[in-house]
């Protein structure tokens, strides 16, 4: 007589211990689920910047996580917009940045030029043109208008002889404006500047100091 062997479902509990026998066979955890990842989960390079959502990364985090450094390429970077407004010619009064640029000339004690970028020409000094030793000043006529650009002087001082002093008067100034009305034939224009550089200031016929003049377009 045949024996039947009847096989019975496993029971839920049996069930459950052998999935977890498995696992653990086979060297895989699993977490419980939090709703987020960490580091622990993420291989490292995996990640690359367009996987993030803008304005999602902070700066502290791109640096501390590794996503900052050497991720951004200079070369890559454009313009800051405020740099490139001072770049315009609204910006400048008109003139764009670029095209700024500044010219010089070296005068001596005696009011003549000895170097210069170039354009520059004395109209009158002390003893010439007229113009009496008790007038210091030198004109120079700059060789084009000198209205809205910028003036400076600046006095060139030797080592040998040491000056006995660095006092006296070092000024510039525009002629044909309100407050320079420049008296020798000539200079009352535009195009001229006049330069007073002085040792001592309280005399006008005291010996005149080197100077530069610049003049920037």
């Amino acid at each position: 007589m045949k024996k039947h062997i009847r096989f019975s479902r496993p029971s839920p509990a049996l069930a459950i211990a052998c999935i977890a026998l498995f696992v653990a066979l086979g060297g895989v955890s699993y977490g419980v689920a939090t709703g987020s990842i960490d580091s622990r989960e993420i291989k490292n390079g995996s990640i690359r910047n367009p996987d993030f959502k803008n304005g999602t990364l902070r700066g502290n985090e791109a640096k501390r996580d590794g996503f900052g450094g050497g991720a951004i390429k200079e070369s890559t970077l454009g313009k800051v917009p405020s740099a490139t407004t001072a770049d315009s010619a609204n910006a400048l009064g008109g003139t764009a940045s670029a095209a700024l640029k500044t010219r010089w000339a070296l005068v001596d004690e005696n009011g003549a030029i000895t170097e210069q970028s170039g354009g520059f020409t004395v109209i009158s000094r002390p003893g010439i043109n007229g113009q009496p030793a008790t007038n210091p000043n030198v004109y120079i006529d700059a060789g084009s208008s000198l209205v809205g650009k910028g003036l400076g002087v600046s006095t060139a001082i030797r080592n040998t002889p040491a000056p006995a002093a660095f006092d006296g008067e070092t000024a510039v100034g525009r002629c044909n404006t309100t407050a320079i009305n420049c008296v020798p034939a000539g200079t009352n224009n535009d195009n001229t500047l006049v330069v007073r550089s002085l040792v001592d200031n309280s005399d006008a016929t005291s010996a005149t100091r080197r100077f530069y003049v610049e003049v920037t377009e």
